[in-house]
């Protein structure tokens, strides 16, 4: 008895030679729409599903293999019942279906992607012959990557069937396709549906889905974790993402510790509109500065900021890395473990392979903090018997107002280090606390139990070169205790949320010591 195929496919690579070669071994071939004119013009013959359903294709096309002639075929099982049943019906079964869906996936993560556009991409009826064929795997092979096109067919040449095993595993991938599909859909919809307006006239609210999914494949393997007795891999929304989202231009593969100091490092750099230069070290900031002009202009400032934790660090730039920032690289003689920024020049790429071949760099393009249509990124942490998602802090909301509490006010130049160590400060592990001078850090502090230690750590690291400058702490104050040892270290300005019982202890202190002191309202931990 003749074998059928149908074929119904998005992605037509590798289609008409696949096609080809099942012809060339007898098999009869029905196809829809695109699918059976991209096998027409090659040469092939093929059968319109709406020569064996009768009925044409509807709705432009979103209506074509959603049919019991063609589901029937797909489902019969290998038993004389079913048999007796598709021939009453003049039902021809089908042996191989062929499927692969619209790009739902690429659709939705296209920038300026409408609603609509993205429903338009949602497969039905290709994901209906999937589930059918898949779940009939017992007689039916279904095949919904190109890639698996190749082993159906030896399989074929060499023994005229395709064995069970592989029936099994092809029937489960493709029941892993139209999960991750419909993982995809459900992701992007709830994610639409959390800018909820509230009531009538109240700002526009967002929430979290009620259900959250992550849609992800396995990306790249890591040789290991944080220690070399922890397995780890990356894993992306699409497998062939590089790192980050963008590409290793140089270096061997990003360790688990690059990437998560990388990431950290890109974000802060992403917080500054000017050129700016962030250097960290174990996910912390050890030196931050900008620059109107040129990131190579600030590479040396930030690595003053503390060039002993600078030794052995990754490196983020927000603008293409050039000749000019690969000297200043070269004078500082640092050990640098990887360097990211939008792009690498020519001439830094060969001074980089020549001098440091074995630095990592990473080219990532993409220089925007939140994702397509405004929509803040989401962090995800593992904890015991779950996992806790929430909206990446992305730096002040709108609508905060800032307020000088003190008797003095900061001067301009004070203004200017105080915006600079507030932009800094939400990219250090809590307590958190920047000294800055105008556009660069000469301390940070973090990651400490106690906010006057912190700032006893941002004070020593600083060496000196706190007079002047502007402190940020993430949080309040709760003692006057870190105002007192930063106005002995020569702090002039402070900035920091306010909302401690004690606040007005604290503003008392700083007039007392002459500082200035500004409350913002908001709170940057990061734990």
């Amino acid at each position: 008895m003749t074998r059928r195929a149908i074929l119904s496919v998005h992605d037509k690579t590798g289609l008409v030679d696949f096609a080809r070669a099942l012809a060339e071994m007898g098999w009869e071939l029905v196809a829809s729409g695109g699918t059976a004119r991209a096998l027409r013009q090659a040469g092939l013959e093929a059968i319109d599903v709406s020569e064996i359903t009768g009925a044409p294709e509807i709705l432009g096309g979103r209506v074509k293999t959603l049919h019991p002639a063609v589901h029937g075929a797909i489902l019969a099982r290998d038993t004389d019942a079913d048999r007796q049943e598709l021939e009453a019906q003049d039902i021809l079964p089908v042996d191989l279906v062929v499927c692969n869906l619209y790009p739902f996936e690429e659709a939705a993560a296209r920038r300026g992607v409408t609603l609509d556009e993205a429903i338009e991409q949602i497969d039905v009826g290709g994901v209906a012959m999937l589930r059918a064929a898949a779940k009939n795997m017992g007689r039916v092979t279904v095949v919904c990557d190109p890639e698996e096109y190749e082993a159906v067919l030896e399989e074929l040449r060499a023994r005229g069937e395709v064995g069970e095993a592989t029936r099994r595993r092809l029937g489960a991938a493709a029941f892993g396709r139209t999960r991750d599909y419909d993982t995809a859909i459900s992701a992007y919809l709830e994610s639409v549906a959390g800018e909820d307006i509230g009531r009538e006239g109240a700002p526009a609210q967002r929430t979290l889905p009620a259900r959250f999914s992550l849609n992800l494949q396995k990306a790249q393997t890591l040789r290991y974790g944080e220690n070399p007795h922890q397995a780890a891999a990356l894993y992306a929304p699409e497998p062939e993402a590089g790192p980050l989202g963008g590409q290793l231009v140089q270096g061997k593969p990003l360790s688990y510790n690059n990437l998560l100091d990388l990431d950290a490092a890109w974000s802060a750099a992403l917080s500054f509109d000017q050129p700016s230069v962030v250097i960290v070290k174990h996910l912390s900031p050890c030196g931050v500065a900008t620059h109107p002009l040129l990131p190579a202009h600030a590479l040396p400032a930030a690595i003053a900021s503390d060039p002993i934790s600078a030794f052995g660090s990754v490196i983020a730039a927000n603008r293409p890395v050039e000749k000019r920032f690969v000297e200043a690289l070269d004078e500082a003689a640092l050990f640098v473990e990887a360097v990211v920024a939008p792009d690498f020049s020519e001439d830094a790429r060969s001074w980089f392979a020549a001098h440091k071949k074995n630095c990592r760099l990473l080219a990532l393009p993409d220089v925007d903090l939140a994702d397509d249509a405004g929509i803040k990124r989401i962090a995800v942490r593992a904890i015991r018997g779950g996992y806790l998602v929430q909206e990446t802090d992305l730096g002040e909301p709108e609508g905060g107002q800032w307020e000088v509490v003190t008797e003095r006010e900061p001067t301009a130049e004070e203004w200017e280090s105080l915006h600079f160590a507030w932009k800094v400060v939400p990219h250090v592990r809590s307590n958190a606390i920047v000294i800055a001078q105008q556009t660069a850090t000469v301390g940070i502090g973090g990651g400490m139990p106690s906010r006057v230690d912190a700032v006893r750590l941002a004070v020593t690291k600083s060496a000196g070169r706190a007079s002047g400058a502007a402190l940020a702490s993430d949080a309040f104050f709760p003692f006057p205790d870190g105002v007192e040892v930063a106005a002995e270290a020569g702090v002039a300005t402070i900035i920091q949320p306010g909302g401690s019982i004690r606040d007005q202890e604290v503003i008392d202190a700083a007039d007392e010591l002459g500082l200035a002191m500004v409350f913002t309202g908001v709170r940057h931990f990061r734990h």
